[in-house]
């Protein structure tokens, strides 16, 4: 029984409860070790009993865990103590959408849209991540009590979606995609079609499709089409509505293809309401909204509309507040309407750079069109075509660790996924992209692999001090079978640099695991890659392959007609030449061709520039607290976003006292730059403008 004044894994003492959803209780927390409270999700006694199911929801959390974003709510810890099975979350104090527009009975336009808009926002950092989240609906989002939108439940859908929990199926089918709902393939674009209809809902005040059962309204969103926003509101704007509608399409290429062109259209729609410019693809003859449906195929609709869809959403919000905090109110709709008044002079801008309504040459740009001495010519062979691709390689049929080897010897990356199959545990069954596929080299590739009847994933251990790496898999029921050293470019002697079977692999509790730990290279020296005519993401994976790095806090920027923007052209050190491991490479970067009097360059990268004589200097004060208690404390760090280049300017520890606070900061050119507040390695969502003076050293 958990109740306040409970410590957790000796570390996370329960004060109240928070709320409760279909498959676990929320808890406010404190955790003493980093003296912050958060949320703690617990599982109920009926789902923490399935072993397939918590190792399924353990997975799908911990992959959660790397995302970072201010408009998601962070996962910070998973684990178990005595039969507990939990989730660290980052607390965010506030009401869900769902209370918030049932108080409100509906949203207005800019409201409704800037909320999409950071909505959308969470769902591209997930989706770059390969992160889907299959359950985006009101409940799953809390607007905290500053008007910050978060995200909630990344990739704990998934995991519930292998048990039956019928405890709140009405409330998710009202949001998903006709896939979910025939029970196929969901990804990226089912996120988008449910975005839709929540913003459908804010705008309205109703969802789209009403039944009284679950199998009604998931026929509904196979079958009918919805009424159109500008027709069951007609205050709605017309580029609005379209965009609503787009979304949600019956068949997903018909959707928008990603997030980031959903938040362009939203953001143009608060600049230009009126505007034709949302394109909807036409229907064939064959897709017509009515569909024959079998009984086989309604059987299957039946299973999936009453399956999983719980209440997985925090309820975080003041149990007896029954009215919105008119705060609150205010302040989404001045972040709406600033976000538009920014969006309009924007556009003006461009308008009138293009028209040359301003006048005058850009600034802050290399006035040079000489090339530098290129130090490595690429071979004909190899790199010699900057636009040179690779064929994705077969994976299908080949085990896990196999796989993983195949893409590293082509030069492409990897993301395991594991899926239920009847194949044997640990092979793979799919991949995305598809064998033969042209991609760009260090590419990611997801591997989806049978878990077989396996209890636990090995989990990913590289970098871990080896006595860690041993208490994390003895966590997972798995034991050591002894450690060996192996040779390693890349992990720092002494630390874990693999597993034996890899990182990923489904296997049963008590298997045997070796512990590969680095003696860090076998020689010394190795030979510098070609970076020349690479972009700058694949010049260093390059470099970070062999053990070098790339000097991403000074580089230069030319102009250049032999080199596309934002590709390397020149470095440092020659190819083939043999440095020692761990040496920094210097490199320039293209700015595409010098453009004429008459032209204006694409979005041009500015050249940071270095002064022996001089330096940069600016300061930023911190006004409010990042701390919401006076005995929290945490670690602050500072990253500066100046000329394209960001680097981290400040950091240390330092708690609610020391705020307000000035820090001083030094730059590397004359130009105004931007500081990014960073709390315990998570973005807190404050920006700074600075500054900069040029003075004397």
């Amino acid at each position: 029984m958990v109740s306040p004044g409970m410590m957790i894994s000796e570390r996370y003492e329960i004060i109240d409860k928070a709320g409760s959803g279909g498959m676990a209780d929320v808890y406010k927390a404190k955790c003493h070790r980093l003296n912050r409270f958060v949320a703690i999700k617990i599982l109920k006694q009926e789902y923490s009993s399935d072993a397939k199911f918590v190792t399924k929801f353990r997975g799908e959390a911990q992959s959660v865990a790397g995302l970072s974003h201010p408009n998601i709510v962070n996962v910070y810890d998973v684990g178990d103590d005595d039969g507990l099975h939990y989730i660290v979350m980052e607390l965010v104090e506030g009401i869900t959408l769902k209370k918030f527009i049932e108080k409100k009975g509906k949203l207005d336009v800019k409201e409704a849209t800037g909320i999409g808009i950071q909505i959308a926002q969470g769902m591209e950092a997930a989706h770059a991540s390969h992160i889907i989240h299959r359950d985006i609906k009101p409940q799953n989002i809390i607007i905290s009590k500053e008007g910050k939108v978060k995200v909630t439940d990344f990739g704990i859908a998934k995991a519930a979606t292998s048990n039956t929990i019928t405890s709140n199926a009405m409330g998710s089918v009202h949001y998903i995609s006709p896939e979910q709902a025939r029970g196929g393939y969901s990804d990226e674009k089912s996120d988008i079609y449910s975005l839709g209809v929540t913003l459908y809902e804010m705008l309205s005040g109703k969802v789209p499709f009403e039944g009284e059962s679950t199998v009604t309204v998931a026929l509904a969103h196979i079958q009918e089409e919805a009424v159109t926003l500008d027709v069951a509101e007609p205050g709605i704007p017309h580029s609005l509505s379209k965009i609503v509608q787009k979304c949600m399409q019956k068949k997903p290429d018909m959707r928008y293809m990603s997030a980031a062109a959903l938040i362009s259209d939203l953001k143009r729609s608060l600049a230009e309401p009126d505007g034709n410019y949302v394109m909807l693809m036409e229907n064939s003859a064959d897709s017509s909204p009515t569909i024959m449906i079998s009984d086989s195929e309604l059987g299957d609709i039946k299973k999936e509309a009453t399956k999983v869809m719980p209440e997985t959403s925090r309820r975080e919000e003041i149990p007896d507040e029954d009215v919105i905090d008119p705060k609150l109110e205010k302040i989404l709709k001045v972040c709406s309407a600033v976000v538009a008044v920014i969006i309009i002079v924007v556009i003006l801008l461009i308008i009138g750079k293009v028209s040359g309504w301003w006048g005058g040459k850009p600034s802050g740009k290399p006035e040079t069109t000489q090339e530098p001495q290129v130090t490595d010519s690429p071979l004909p062979s190899e790199d010699n075509n900057n636009n040179s691709l690779i064929e994705v390689p077969e994976l299908k049929n080949h085990t896990l660790e196999d796989a993983e080897r195949i893409l590293e010897e082509a030069r492409l990356k990897y993301d395991p996924q594991p899926v239920e199959s009847e194949a044997e545990a640990n092979m793979v069954t799919g991949q995305e992209p598809e064998f033969g596929e042209m991609v760009e080299e260090y590419t990611t590739v997801t591997i989806y692999y049978s878990q077989g009847e396996a209890d636990v994933i090995i989990p990913e251990l590289e970098n871990y001090s080896v006595d860690s790496a041993m208490t994390s898999l003895e966590d997972y029921g798995l034991s050591i079978s002894g450690k060996a050293e192996v040779y390693s470019d890349t992990i720092e002697s002494g630390k874990v640099c693999g597993t034996e079977p890899v990182a990923g692999s489904a296997v049963k509790k008590g298997t045997a695991v070796k512990i590969l730990v680095s003696k860090g290279p076998e020689s010394k020296m190795v030979k510098v890659p070609n970076i020349v005519g690479r972009s700058v993401s694949v010049a260093l994976d390059r470099l970070a392959e062999k053990g070098l790095k790339g000097n991403t806090d000074n580089v230069s920027y030319i102009y250049s007609d032999k080199y596309p923007k934002d590709t390397v052209v020149s470095q440092s050190i020659a190819r083939d030449t043999e440095v020692e491991i761990g040496t920094v490479i210097d490199y320039a970067v293209s700015l595409g061709p010098k453009v004429t009097a008459t032209q204006e360059p694409d979005e041009p990268t500015p050249e940071p520039t270095e002064d022996v004589s001089y330096v940069y200097k600016g300061s930023v004060t911190i006004s409010g607290n990042p701390f919401d208690f006076a005995d929290d404390k945490g670690l602050i760090t500072l990253v500066l976003t100046q000329d394209g280049t960001k680097k981290t300017v400040w950091e240390g520890e330092l708690g609610y006292d020391d705020f307000p606070r000035k820090f001083e900061v030094k730059g590397w050119s004359e130009n105004n730059g931007t500081v990014t507040l960073f709390l315990d390695g998570a973005a807190t969502g404050n920006s700074y403008n600075v500054e900069f003076k040029k003075v004397s050293d």
